[in-house]
């Protein structure tokens, strides 16, 4: 006959939330440059953050310190009008690296591990918003989101991002001239698969550009709150 004990009921519940994690991971976007001195850190900290099933890291490489030296050969401008827009969001007038941003709501310096886990954490305890799940058939994906508990008269795009799981730099002029570094979960493209009234379930799907590893952020318009999010399976 099976017992059950207060280990019992402790695995069972570290299981499920385990489980609820996976299904609603927390967005972490790291905004470094290969042409930051400080960056190395948080670019340190992406490694541990990709390696988790409750965490979606993606490091997004700007263009910015381009100037001193050293082109950071992941940049993309897109990212800096993404770190713009969160600023502005934000109602911040500058912007820096490395930042981290959580959920695309909060904002901490990039290397800050304690600041940042506290953050993972409240919003891995808060209620759901809506729900998404992707499957990617060769290069075909399919994303259906669900809402959970959305306000009413929002629109959200579902953004399709592919990465590249690790990528190596060799840096030979700058303030980091010398350094072979790794960098790990760097954004390689961004598409909209289209956008959702957040009202009813709703289907949308995207052809990838590659084999690259892809997930699915589902964001209020605007670089607003990042409301749901999966990993393409």
């Amino acid at each position: 006959m099976f017992r059950i004990t207060p280990v019992t009921v402790f695995v069972s519940l570290f299981l499920a939330t385990s489980a609820l994690a996976e299904n609603d991971p927390v967005v972490v976007e790291l905004f470094t440059s290969q042409g930051c001195s400080s960056c190395p850190p948080a670019d340190e900290l992406m490694h541990d953050l990709a390696q988790r099933d409750d965490v979606i890291g993606l490091a997004l490489h700007v263009d910015y310190w381009d100037y001193i030296g050293w082109k950071d050969e992941y940049a993309d401008p897109n990212h800096t009008l993404r770190q713009r827009a969160y600023a502005r969001q934000g109602g911040r007038s500058m912007i820096y690296t490395p930042q981290m941003v959580i959920n695309g709501q909060q904002d901490v310096v990039g290397a800050k591990s304690q600041e940042l886990e506290y953050l993972i954490d409240a919003h891995l305890k808060a209620a759901p918003e809506a729900e998404v799940v992707a499957t990617r058939s060769g290069n075909d994906v399919t994303v259906d989101v669900t809402p959970v508990e959305l306000p009413e008269g929002e629109v959200f795009d579902v953004r399709v991002v592919q990465y590249a799981p690790m990528r190596h730099a060799s840096i030979r002029r700058g303030e980091l001239a010398g350094h072979e570094l790794d960098y790990a979960n760097v954004v390689d493209t961004w598409q909209v698969a289209g956008q959702w009234d957040g009202v009813a379930p709703q289907k949308f799907s995207a052809v990838l550009t590659s084999d690259l590893p892809a997930v699915v952020l589902v964001q209020k318009v605007g670089h607003g709150p990042i409301v749901a999010a999966t990993k393409v399976k």
